[in-house]
This record gives C-alpha cells, sequence and structure tokens, in this order.
C-alpha cells in the first residue's frame, strides 16, 4: 500500500512494512481528523530504529538481551540497538568542574523531596469504561460543588460520600511523597498550596478525585556532597542523549529514506 498520506517506508533500500509503522503509530500523538500526523512521527522513529539495526547488522554485532525488570528481557532488536550505541557513546563520568558548575549555577534546584500532608473525596470508577466514568465525574462535581459553597465541611463529605478507604478519617490520606501515589495525582499535589482544593476533579487509574492540600513541607537544599551523585548521573545523561542524536543525525545524513523526513526535525 502506497498513498499520498501514507507512503511506503524505504530505508537504504529495505521496505519496512506498513504493519510496523502501524503498530508504532499507537505510541504517538495527533489529532484525530488528521491521522498522518502520528503515522508521520511514527515512520521517523521506525526509520531511526531501522537504521541503527541495519548499523548493528553491518557491523555485525550479536544481540545479548539484558533483564530490564524481574523475569523480563529486552528484545533482540533493543539488545542489539543498545549494543550498537555501547560501541559509539562516551559513557565516562563527568569532572568535578562540570559537577561543581553545575551546581554553581543554582544549588536551590536540589532539594530534598516534599512531603504533602494530603484528603481527598473519590469517585471510584474505571476510566476504560466511558458510561462509568461520566457517571462518575457527575459525582465528584456534584459534591465539588457542596464543598466549594462551605470548605469547611470537606471531611465531612469526605465521611459520607468518598469511596476510598480514608473516608473513616475524614479523606485524610497522611503524609505523601513523591511515588508514593499515582502519577496523575502527584501531578495534582504538585500545583496546590497549603489550604487549596483542586479547582477541577482529577481522573486517575481508580476514578475522579477532589483533593485538598492540607499542609506542605518542602524539601531542604541539599548539601553539595549529597547532591554530587544527582548531578553528576543527569550530566551522563544529558552527554549520553546528545551523543546519541549526534551519531543518529550522521546515520541519517549518509542514509537514502523516503516515506520519513527526518532530515526536517
Amino acid at each position: 500500500m502506497n498513498t499520498a498520506l501514507f507512503p511506503d517506508l524505504v530505508v537504504n533500500g529495505e521496505t519496512v512494512p506498513h504493519t510496523v509503522v502501524a503498530a508504532e503509530a499507537q505510541n504517538h500523538t495527533g489529532p484525530s481528523d488528521k491521522p498522518g500526523i502520528a503515522w508521520r512521527k511514527a515512520a521517523n522513529a521506525v526509520a531511526i530504529r531501522t537504521l541503527l539495526l541495519q548499523e548493528a547488522q553491518q557491523r555485525g554485532l550479536e544481540a545479548d538481551p539484558a533483564e530490564v525488570g524481574p523475569g523480563r528481557f529486552e528484545t533482540e532488536e533493543e539488545a542489539l540497538i543498545r549494543g550498537l550505541l555501547d560501541t559509539e557513546m562516551d559513557g565516562a563520568a563527568p569532572d568535578e568542574e562540570a559537577i561543581r558548575t553545575e551546581w554553581d549555577r543554582d544549588p536551590e534546584r536540589f532539594r530534598a523531596p516534599p512531603l504533602w500532608e494530603v484528603s481527598h473525596i473519590l469517585c471510584s470508577c474505571d476510566p476504560r469504561d466511558e458510561a462509568a466514568t461520566a457517571k462518575a465525574k457527575a459525582c465528584i462535581e456534584g459534591l465539588a460543588a457542596k464543598v466549594q459553597a462551605n470548605p469547611r465541611a470537606f471531611a465531612h463529605i469526605a465521611t459520607d460520600n468518598s469511596d476510598c478507604g480514608s473516608k473513616s478519617s475524614g479523606g485524610a490520606l497522611g503524609q505523601l511523597g513523591p511515588g508514593d501515589t499515582v502519577p496523575e495525582f502527584e501531578d495534582a499535589l504538585r500545583g496546590l498550596k497549603a489550604g487549596e482544593i483542586t479547582a477541577e476533579p482529577v481522573l486517575t487509574r481508580h476514578g475522579w478525585h477532589l483533593i485538598r492540600m492540607d499542609a506542605v513541607a518542602e524539601g531542604a537544599v541539599l548539601p553539595y556532597e549529597t547532591a554530587r551523585p544527582r548531578i553528576s548521573d543527569a550530566i551522563q545523561k544529558t552527554n549520553w542523549a546528545r551523543q546519541a542524536q549526534a551519531f543518529v543525525n550522521k546515520l541519517v545524513a549518509s542514509a537514502e529514506i523516503t516515506g520519513a523526513d527526518l532530515r526536517r526535525e
């Protein structure tokens, strides 16, 4: 299949099956009325992966899948790409001067994790169920109106209506830190000041939440020696990403590619 919207992807004479690009397109966003945008993003990603695999195979590299989690291993393609990049990237740790320079730019950036004391009201649902999600949203919006009319009644409203076990304590979840809750909930916490309630309900995998920030303890600025490993790791990752992009750009510059627009990125 070759259309103006979904042209064949050909990398150095190798035609990539449309099914491969279509599978990758599920990982990319674009307006529902413009499917070509997600397809082009996917084609670019697949073109880069194909280039890296071609280079690894040309160099005669062999896949050695690493364990990436309990009982989970890389695919052969992932292992080949990692092996190739490992041969090209300079993984050396940054020197002391580079770490100190980054620290001196703004030590305030390097803090201990914050602590949040939080209460919430939950109208539970499975977000994959549109009807249940809409019903739960109507529920939380009704409770939000009650809270807005009488903020001091938050705990009472939680006790009477919340679908979370915390209802027995007026919705209080106690102290939370980064990583203690689901990402969507944590993102909402990061935007709240002490005493504030979320202006809009927050949807997570558990349902719709109305969240109140009871207290915030900002993390203290870390001393240099404590922050040093974090800074070193961040610099190393930045350097690695920069080198990887330069390597990919080099491969793109000498490749023959149709069906993707890598040179315009």
